[in-house]
C-alpha cells in the first residue's frame, strides 16, 4: 500500500544523520530544553539515554509512558493515566497530559501520589531514588532527560508544546525483528488500533492491514515489521514538520561511537567532556550481552533499563546470523516505503 503522505528527503541524500547545532542566538534555549530519547522498543533508546546521562547535566527518567509497572504507572514521576504502549498525544488531545508533563519536566516529584498507588519495598526504594534525583536536579539546574520508546507518538507534541529536543532512534527493521524474536517478545497492533485519535489523525488507511496482522499472532516478522513501518512513518513526518525532532540512526552511533556521540552532545547543548568520552568508550567496547535489561549505577542511583555495555560494532551485524534470507527479504518488502529513507537500496 502506498503511504498516504510524503516521506521527506532520503537518508542517503542528506549531509548528516544528526540534528544540527542550534544557531548561536538559540544556543541558550537548546541548553535549557528537556531532552527526549525515543524510538521503537529495542532500537537502542536506553543505550543512548544512559550515554547522554554521562554528561552529568541531566536527570534521567526511565519510561514514564510505559503502561507496565515498573517502570511506568508511577504517578510520583508522571501523574497521568497511561493506558497504551505508544500513547498518541497531540495538541488536540492533551487533556490530562499537559500538567503532568509540565511537573515531570520541572523535576517535581509527587510523593503522596506515588504512595497512594505503589507501596512495595521495590516501589519505596524507587520512590526514594526519584525523589532524591529530582530534588538534586532542580538544585543543580539539570535538564530532564526522558528515555522512553513509548513516547514516540508523542514526539511532535513534546517538541512543539513543551519545548523538548527529541531524538528518535531508528534501527534497521530486520535487526529489530531478530532482536524481538531472540527475546521472545511479541507485539499487539491493537495498542494502535484502540487509540481512536491516532487512527483518525494518521492510521485509518492502514486499518485493514493492521487488523489482519492482529489476527495472526504467529506472524511475528510481519507484525514487528508493520509496527516498525507505521511508527517510523509518523516519526519521519514529525521530523519534517518540527525542527526540534531529529531521527538518528542507531547504526551511525554504533559504528563510530566517540565522534557520533560528540556530535549528538553538541546538537543537544551538552558538554562532551572526558567523563562522557570515557563512558562512551567503556559502554561500546565490551562483549555483547544477551539479556534484555540490566541494573546500572549512576549519579541518580541504581536503575534497571535496557542499557548494557556491548561491542557496538559487532552488534551491528549480529542479527544477520539470526534471520534467514527469505525472512530478511520479507521484512525489506514490508518496510521499504519508509525504510528507504534511512536504509536505501545499494545505489
Amino acid at each position: 500500500m502506498a503511504e498516504v503522505f510524503a516521506i521527506a528527503t532520503p537518508y542517503c541524500q542528506r549531509m548528516a544523520s544528526f540534528p544540527s547545532p542550534a544557531p548561536a542566538a538559540a544556543a541558550s534555549d537548546v541548553a535549557q530544553s528537556p531532552i527526549v530519547v525515543t524510538g521503537m522498543a529495542r532500537s537502542g533508546t536506553s543505550w543512548v539515554g544512559k550515554l547522554l546521562q554521562a554528561s552529568g547535566e541531566v536527570t534521567y527518567i526511565n519510561e514514564p509512558l510505559n503502561p507496565d509497572h515498573p517502570p511506568g504507572r508511577s504517578p510520583g514521576v508522571l501523574d497521568a493515566q497511561v493506558e497504551r504502549h505508544y500513547q498518541y498525544i497531540s495538541e488536540q488531545h492533551e487533556d490530562g497530559w499537559r500538567a503532568a508533563f509540565d511537573e515531570m519536566l520541572q523535576l517535581r516529584y509527587h510523593v503522596g501520589a506515588e504512595l497512594r498507588q505503589n507501596r512495595s519495598p521495590y516501589d519505596l526504594a524507587r520512590m526514594t531514588k526519584y525523589a532524591t534525583s529530582f530534588l538534586a536536579g532542580r538544585m543543580l539546574g539539570r535538564r530532564a532527560l526522558l528515555d522512553d520508546p513509548y513516547a514516540l507518538l508523542a514526539a511532535e507534541w513534546l517538541a512543539d508544546r513543551l519545548g523538548c529536543r527529541v531524538v528518535v532512534i531508528v534501527r534497521d527493521p530486520a535487526a529489530m525483528v531478530a532482536s524481538w524474536r531472540r527475546l521472545g517478545w511479541t507485539t499487539d497492533l491493537g495498542e494502535l488500533l484502540h487509540q481512536p485519535a491516532l487512527m483518525r489523525d494518521w492510521l485509518e488507511p492502514y486499518r485493514a492491514e493492521m487488523e489482519a496482522l492482529a489476527a495472526a499472532p504467529g506472524d511475528l516478522a510481519g507484525r514487528v515489521a508493520t509496527l516498525w513501518r507505521l511508527l517510523y512513518l509518523l516519526a519521519a513526518e514529525f521530523e519534517r514538520r518540527c525542527p526540534a525532532v531529529s531521527v538518528v540512526r542507531y547504526e551511525d552511533l554504533a559504528a563510530d561511537p566517540v565522534s557520533s556521540f560528540a556530535g549528538l552532545y553538541a546538537a543537544l547543548g551538552l558538554t562532551f567532556g572526558e567523563r562522557a568520552e570515557r563512558e562512551v568508550v567503556r559502554s561500546t567496547a565490551g562483549g555483547a550481552q544477551r539479556t534484555a535489561h540490566r541494573w546500572s549505577l549512576s549519579r541518580s542511583g541504581l536503575s534497571k533499563t535496557g542499557f548494557r555495555p556491548m561491542d557496538s560494532r559487532a552488534n551491528l551485524v549480529a542479527w544477520k546470523h539470526q534471520l534467514a534470507a527469505d525472512e530478511v527479504a520479507r521484512v525489506r518488502a514490508l518496510t521499504a516505503s519508509v525504510a528507504d529513507r534511512w536504509y536505501p537500496p545499494p545505489c
